[in-house]
């Protein structure tokens, strides 16, 4: 089993989850981090940034941060990554630890989603230089902007990373379970221009954008294209997230602005999903005219978020992690998830990333915790992985 410093693993997370850093606001943890990787022994010129931040819509104070070690044994480059920023939630934590847990003091998060992927890999690199390890070409991968759409990894600048071979992220729960393919996300803004009119002196010179928008609704649930949807062997789902308009009772509702999403495993049944969307607002908008036989206007745009994936289990980055896993006494379970990683990106660059956990759980409330057993475990896969040479 691979040898690191518990105590300071554990001070180095609740040290990192203490940080304020929510998406576009990572700056302060970036410096933190770069400061800690110089302590351990890493020389200032590997790191680097890149200029995502620039290209993101969200902008934003920092790109991705970027380390390039050389090996001191031969090996193809292996690169080890997790996302810098939490939750707005998890801004002013206080990490207490309990137990085999630690929980936030207050009524925050508590970021561990996923300073605890930045500290397993952290620990990682400390344990290796402090003890001299052999090693493979490394790179480590500190991306941002995560939680609001994968954007750090979007707009990576993927020729800083050096060409790595064999790719891992940390970001989940169980260390032992290896994330190998994920959904693909469509989201979808969707606007109705009705007709307005007085509701009470003259509602049949109006057309309700939201009577539009109800037809349409109802059509994709009677025919299985909202919430969980399957058709023969294509499975999928889609969710109408939130609906705005109108302001006032007398009047007949102008507008409507729906924002909805569908995802699968397969692109071209995700693609048939936002193509029965389509279909169906087209249709109610067909479908309501006022008493001049005119009829409302429809807005329909598309953003694909981020392409699914899947990583053959034959692949030498899933091996590798199913050894390190099994090389600390747990048993490797290769699935994969309905929700995006940084990792889908990763895939969208050419460089497939198994994703596995590293002890959170609760994400995203105020009732997060970090199991600290766990996260120990993947600190111990994280050093095997990264001197692992075979």
């Amino acid at each position: 089993m691979q040898s690191i410093n518990e105590n300071k693993a554990i001070r180095r997370v609740m040290e990192m989850m203490a940080i304020p850093g929510q998406s576009c606001d990572e700056s302060r943890v970036s410096v933190w981090l770069r400061e800690e990787l110089i302590g351990a022994g890493v020389p200032e010129s590997a790191i680097s940034s890149d200029t995502a931040h620039r290209r993101s819509p969200a902008g934003g104070q920092v790109g991705n941060l970027i380390v390039r070690l050389k090996g001191n044994v031969r090996g193809p480059r292996r690169l080890l990554m997790a996302h810098l920023d939490t939750v707005p939630l998890a801004v002013g934590c206080k990490p207490v630890r309990k137990g085999d847990f630690i929980r936030p003091a207050g009524k925050t998060a508590l970021g561990g989603d996923n300073r605890a992927g930045c500290a397993v890999i952290l620990t990682a690199i400390t344990e290796l230089l402090k003890q001299n390890r052999p090693h493979p070409p490394l790179t480590l991968l500190f991306t941002v902007q995560e939680e609001i759409g994968l954007r750090g990894a979007k707009f990576l600048t993927a020729s800083k990373l050096g060409r790595p071979q064999l790719c891992f992220n940390w970001d989940g729960s169980d260390p032992a379970s290896l994330i190998i393919g994920a959904v693909g996300a469509t989201n979808l803004s969707i606007a109705i221009e009705g007709i307005a009119s007085h509701a009470g002196a003259h509602p049949e010179n109006g057309v309700n954008a939201s009577v539009v928008a109800s037809l349409a609704i109802a059509d994709l649930q009677r025919d299985g294209w909202h919430g969980l949807v399957i058709k023969s062997k294509n499975r999928g789902a889609s969710n109408i997230g939130s609906i705005n308009g109108g302001a006032a009772t007398n009047v007949v509702m102008p507008e409507v602005l729906i924002e909805a999403e569908a995802r699968s495993h397969q692109p071209a049944f995700r693609k048939r999903i936002v193509k029965e969307y389509r279909r169906a607002f087209a249709a109610a908008l067909r479908a309501v005219t006022n008493s001049n036989g005119k009829r409302g206007k429809l807005t329909f745009e598309e953003d694909t978020r981020y392409e699914a994936f899947s990583i053959p289990e034959s692949s030498a980055c899933v091996t590798a992690a199913k050894a390190a896993v099994r090389k600390i006494g747990l048993q490797p379970l290769a699935r994969d998830c309905d929700g995006g990683l940084d990792a889908n990106w990763m895939a969208e660059h050419g460089y497939p990333a198994v994703t596995m956990g590293c002890g959170q759980a609760g994400i995203h409330t105020v009732d997060e915790t970090l199991h600290i057993p766990q996260f120990l475990d993947a600190c111990r896969i994280a050093a095997a992985i990264a001197t692992d040479v075979t």
